[in-house]
């Protein structure tokens, strides 16, 4: 029986073991049949072990690349390739008398079920890392989540996603992708003198300046349609503004490790709650005075070299460096100004919040304390998650995301 693990599946020029020059330089052995002819000989003898009654499978001949040669050399190196294709044959008929098919490629494919058995659970393998293979299954998010949701069948299927302090639509590119795959209708918003919104960031005097983008988009829908508000960071107070100005379009409210906060807070307060351990938030911010420095500042900017740190420790490299070629000021009034949230409008709206447990801009137990002062309908966590989910979470997030999409509306009283 032939031993084929000793034949390279595909060998590449110039290191098949019995290439033209190496026939060349074994030409001066005992024979093809002989000890001294090396791999060729290896080969031949094990060839020569098959069933004499078999049929010799067919010889396959091809042009001789040193054909110009005279002699007995000229006719060595005929022979050298005549065996090499009679093995080759050989091989693809041992393959198919055992339904092999095609060469597989991937020895870790091969050998996957024997190596469990041996050394436990196969290592992970990344799809970011390596070519897709043929083996590979290709999911997409529907099948990930719900195969049997129909958007058209939910109370909307709009998600307006509103980014944080620093951030533009940029940062959803991932979530955008991800939930307009599962069929919604996906609308991330670049708040005033964020993203590509040319305003000047260290004009904003205002929350209801900064979030007009917000406002204006809520305002333009038709009197039937509702959407889901998704709010990031500071996007929390963004989101709460406008849920108290339109609170009949907006049918459910997402806080995603964001500032949820009470009638009569501004995101300062809840920042001065902060107990920041190792003091990376205060080393992070860098104040801007663009009115001199007897005025009040007006932007906060965020040191790029402490980014990673504060918002992505736990996010690929890739949209770290996209985060620090991207990201603007902060604006600084409507960080100081406080919310007025009422019963009858802010209240009436479904809220959830999203917790981050490895957050070190808005730490977990300051969202949990957010959550327990101004309870929500219900509080969901991603685990492993940075300041920046749609990042270091980006599938958790969707399915979150669509689970509270989901939900049934809420029953009267």
């Amino acid at each position: 029986m032939l031993f084929l693990p000793f034949l390279p599946r595909h060998p590449s020029p110039g290191s098949f073991p019995f290439s033209d020059s190496d026939s060349e330089q074994k030409r001066g052995g005992r024979g093809l049949s002989g000890e001294a002819c090396g791999p060729m000989g290896s080969l031949l003898s094990c060839i020569s072990d098959q069933d004499p009654s078999a049929s010799p499978p067919p010889v396959a001949k091809r042009r001789s690349s040193v054909s110009s040669r005279r002699g007995s050399g000229a006719k060595a190196v005929a022979i050298d390739e005549e065996a090499l294709a009679a093995a080759a044959a050989l091989v693809l008929g041992q393959r198919s008398s055992f339904g092999g098919g095609a060469f597989e490629r991937s020895a870790s494919v091969r050998y996957a079920a024997k190596r469990q058995q041996q050394q436990g659970p196969p290592l992970p393998r990344s799809s970011s890392t390596r070519p897709r293979s043929l083996a590979d299954p290709e999911l997409h998010p529907q099948q990930l989540l719900a195969k049997d949701l129909n958007t058209q069948d939910l109370e909307t299927n709009i998600i307006v996603l509103v980014h944080g302090g620093g951030f533009g639509a940029w940062c959803w590119y991932k979530t955008i992708s991800l939930l307009e795959d599962s069929g919604f209708r996906v609308n991330a918003i670049d708040l005033t003198g964020s993203g590509i919104h040319s305003y000047d960031t260290n004009k904003i005097c205002s929350l209801t300046q900064y979030a007009e983008p917000l406002t204006s988009y809520l305002k333009s829908l038709g009197d039937t349609e509702k959407v889901i508000l998704v709010g990031h960071d500071f996007g929390g107070a963004c989101i709460s503004y406008a849920m108290e100005m339109f609170p009949s379009k907006v049918t459910k409210a997402v806080f995603l490790c964001a500032a949820m906060l009470k009638n009569g807070h501004s995101a300062l307060d809840m920042f001065q709650q902060q107990i920041d351990t190792n003091g990376t938030l205060q080393r992070a911010q860098e104040f801007v005075y663009s009115n001199g420095k007897d005025r009040p500042p007006t932007a906060i900017n965020i040191d790029k070299s402490l980014l990673k740190d504060l918002l992505f420790n736990q996010s690929p490299s890739k949209d770290v460096s996209l985060a620090s070629v991207s990201m603007r000021l902060i604006p600084f009034a409507p960080v100081l100004e406080k919310l007025v949230l009422t019963e009858e409008k802010y209240g009436s709206v479904r809220r959830f919040y999203v917790e981050t447990t490895e957050d070190n801009a808005i730490p977990l137990h300051l969202q949990q304390g957010m959550c327990e002062s101004n309870p929500p309908e219900k509080v969901l966590r991603l685990k492993g998650s940075d300041h920046a989910p749609f990042f270091s979470k980006p599938q958790a997030l969707h399915k979150t995301l669509v689970e509270i999409a989901a939900m049934p509306p809420a029953q009267s009283s």
